[in-house]
Formats: structure tokens, sequence, C-alpha cells
């Protein structure tokens, strides 16, 4: 029989199935985030999704239930139809956009990785949601400049979630550039990860794992560049990793 301590360790590690992100640094409060009002709501596909996920060697790229709870009410919200997602990585956020979104809603969803999102494929065809997805498979740079040299795209998207490509300061900018003229105003844009594991705080020498250190400053920089725009209400926010929201005003 487990011993009282026992069954808190095993209480305190359950959501580390994929590994814990969440900058709350106690994993029992965490842990009763999920178990309390998280997990019990989970649709039954996005559970399956993220134990498909969590076996993968990559699982640390997934978002979190806990973030896609917020997303998904979010969206339901302001009434989201057509929207937009940039880094898909196994589709587990995707499938929580497409189950949030009317039966005729669009998404338009871009990964440089087919493989990754075929893994989660059957679960979301399974779902019965995914006549609403489209799949771009590439670099998303090139399908934005095509989208914003046709002004009929100009302001048609409702909400667009931005998780890809953390390590380059300048394509997160060169993103942004576009996102900003092709969200509506009153819209809303949403990157992922802006708090970086609690490092945006740390000291430079204070001992990070290897790949915190390497994406740190790029994380800082776009940090910065987000809140000098005048065009956007921003609202970061301390949900899983970090997630910046961004309203257009202008």
């Amino acid at each position: 029989m487990a011993t009282n301590g026992e069954e808190q360790q095993s209480q305190a590690g359950r959501h580390q199935e994929v590994e814990h992100k969440s900058v709350l640094q106690s994993d029992a409060l965490y842990q009763y985030i999920l178990e309390t009002s998280v997990y019990p709501r989970e649709p039954e596909p996005m559970k399956e999704l993220r134990e498909l996920t969590a076996k993968h060697p990559w699982n640390l790229m997934t978002t979190s239930a806990d973030e896609w709870q917020f997303l998904n009410m979010l969206l339901k919200l302001i009434n989201a139809k057509n929207t937009m997602e940039i880094g898909v990585y196994t589709g587990y956020s995707l499938l929580a956009t497409a189950l949030a979104l009317p039966d005729d809603a669009k998404i338009l969803a871009m990964d440089i990785n087919r493989e990754n999102y075929e893994l989660g494929l059957p679960v979301i065809q399974k779902a019965g949601v995914a006549h609403k997805i489209e799949f771009k498979e590439g670099p998303a740079l090139p399908v934005l400049d095509k989208l914003v040299e046709d002004e009929k795209n100009h302001e048609s998207y409702d909400f667009i979630f931005v998780d890809a490509d953390k390590d380059n300061y300048i394509n997160y900018i060169n993103y942004h550039k576009r996102l900003i003229d092709l969200v509506k105003v009153g819209g809303l844009i949403g990157y992922d990860n802006t708090l970086w594991n609690g490092s945006v705080v740390a000291p430079p020498d204070a001992p990070m794992r290897k790949y915190v250190r390497y994406y740190r400053d790029f994380v800082l920089e776009i940090n910065k560049a987000l809140a000098a725009d005048p065009r956007i209400e921003i609202c970061m926010l301390p949900v899983e990793d970090g997630i910046t929201v961004c309203r257009r005003i202008q």
C-alpha cells in the first residue's frame, strides 16, 4: 500500500506525461488546476491526442491542456470563424480550435513537418472536424506573403495562434508584420511561450537548461517588440509557459 508521501509524489508527477512547462512553480498547485477544472472537461478526442503526443520524443513542443481550455473559451467569446495556426506539431491545439469553432468555420494550419501532423490526424478525423482544417506544409512566410498580396484577405481573420520559430526573432517580427494586416480590427493574435520557463526574468548567468538559454534572448526581443506596437493591446498571461494575447485596435 502506498504511503501518504508516495501518493502525493505520484499525484504531483501525473502531468509530466507531457513535460511540465507551466510557470507555476508548485507542481501540486498545477496538478490541482488540471484535475479540478481541466481534465474533467477535456473532450475525449483531445485526451486521446494528448496521450498519443506524450509518447512522442518531442512532446515538450505540445500545447498544454490548461492553455487550450482558456483559448477554447476565448474563441467562443469572440465568435471566431476564420482562424490561422502557425506551428501545428501533432495538432493538439489545432483540434482544440476545431472543436471550439462552428461547423462552417475554417482554420489555415501551417507547419514544416507533415509527419507530426499526420500522427494526430486520425484523431482529428475521428472527432469529425477535419473538414474545417486546411493544412499547408512548409515555411509560413511565403504563405503569408501570398495572403497579404490579395487585399480581400486583409482583416479577414478572427484569431491567429503562433507557436513556431522561437529561435528566429526576425521570423517572429516578420510574421507579426503580416498578421497585423490579416487579422481584423478587434481580432486576436496569440503568441505562445512568451515567459519561456520563467527565464525572461533570470540573470544571464543563471543556471538554465541548454535549450532554455538558447531561445531566451529571442523571446525577450519578441516581448519588447509586441509591447511597443501601438496597433495592438496586449495581455501577457502566466498560463502554461506564458501566452501574450494581442488585440488589434488599428
